[in-house]
């Protein structure tokens, strides 16, 4: 204990850090403890004090860009500079609590060797400090503050990612001691990706696919699952079911390290939040910078893209909403967005229009496995 004592004062003088480690349960017990030494050392000290909390700041203005030398991989990490909860700021005191309230429950969570979900975390701090929490943001918020203290993985917390995420199609998957499971055979609904991030780093995965899918909508992954259109383009479909959470992104970051030689081609809607959704697993994002860095993978654009309207009936177009051009100026202010990319959401921009994958269906519903299928063959991505 005392070793991981000595390693854990070591990391707190070393400001350079920013990026989340992945620890063991007794490292991460080991850095609460110094940080609550810390603490009390200050305050019992000949001029007391109480010290503020040194956090890396999670915004635009502490983030940067990595570009891979030999790969097109890219993906957005956190610099070195902090901000700070601090008990002597009135609009701060509460946050700085909550700190300490969430590494207090994460403490006895890895001491009974136990793990939650964020959800499961908000019901437990919303019996035992109702003054302090009243929302899951405001839980998951301080989770990421934590982890900004201590810079470790939320996993290492002992907090599960909560899963929406399903798969189906061309993979075979076997958990340790247990039967494979066909994914072809899981039916429209697909294999529920599971949010036990250390079993999935410990699954088998066996694939004769030739593309990885990611669809943005659960409706249209069902569509395509109940299709069977793995069968007509050799593929493995993946959805978050909206914006990913952690689960899906690191088993889509699984599969790419384990199939390095399958392209992964995202279907989204054409308008910003689908931009959106691609750039979080293609580059990873600034609220998790200094985790989920490390599931980015190299994401390429099938659909929908602004060559494609001439497939969609005019009046299938739908007016961009102010929360549409919101994100879009988010988008537009970051340094990672490819050119290629940063075009098709100024032609949104100039159009002030936006359309849905539902709108192919025009065709006919088998139309949308045919638009996938030639838009693949002729390379049609960026």
């Amino acid at each position: 204990m005392e070793n991981l004592r000595r390693s854990s004062l070591k990391f707190f003088s070393d400001q350079q850090l920013c990026y989340a480690d992945i620890l063991t349960p007794s490292e991460v017990r080991a850095r609460i403890e110094v940080a609550v030494l810390n603490f009390l050392r200050i305050l019992t000290s000949p001029d007391p004090a109480i010290s503020d909390l040194p956090l890396i700041k999670r915004n635009s203005s502490n983030s940067r860009v990595s570009r891979g030398l030999l790969t097109d991989l890219s993906w957005v990490f956190l610099s070195h500079s902090f901000c700070t909860r601090s008990l002597m700021r009135a609009n701060a005191a509460k946050a700085f609590v909550r700190v300490w309230k969430v590494m207090e429950v994460c403490f006895l969570i890895l001491v009974q060797e136990k793990r939650v979900t964020q959800r499961e975390l908000f019901y437990k701090l919303l019996c035992v400090s109702p003054e302090y929490f009243s929302s899951q943001l405001q839980v998951n918020r301080t989770i990421q503050d934590v982890v900004a203290l201590l810079r470790c993985s939320r996993y290492s917390l002992g907090i599960m990612a909560s899963s929406r995420g399903v798969v189906a199609g061309r993979l075979l998957l076997q958990e340790p001691n247990q039967e494979v499971v066909d994914c072809a055979e899981c039916g429209s609904s697909g294999y529920a990706i599971s949010g036990d991030l250390n079993m999935l780093d410990k699954l088998l995965m066996k694939t004769d696919a030739r593309y990885i899918i990611v669809v943005e909508k659960h409706a249209i992954f069902q569509r395509l699952a109940e299709d069977r259109v793995f069968n007509h383009i050799p593929s493995i479909l993946i959805t978050a079911k909206g914006y990913p959470d952690i689960a899906t992104r690191f088993f889509l970051h699984r599969m790419s390290r384990t199939f390095p030689e399958l392209p992964i081609l995202a279907l989204v809607d054409w308008n910003p939040a689908g931009l959106a959704i691609l750039c979080t697993f293609k580059f990873g994002s600034i609220g998790m910078g200094l985790e989920a860095y490390r599931y980015a993978c190299n994401v390429k654009w099938l659909g929908l893209r602004g060559g494609d309207l001439q497939l969609i009936p005019e009046e299938s177009l739908v007016q961009l909403k102010p929360r549409d051009l919101q994100i879009a100026n988010s988008l537009m202010s970051s340094e990672i967005l490819p050119e290629s990319h940063r075009e098709e959401l100024a032609l949104m921009i100039q159009s002030g229009k936006r359309a849905e994958i539902e709108a192919l269906y025009f065709h006919g519903y088998e139309y949308l496995g045919k638009y996938m299928a030639k838009k693949i063959v002729q390379a049609n991505y960026i």
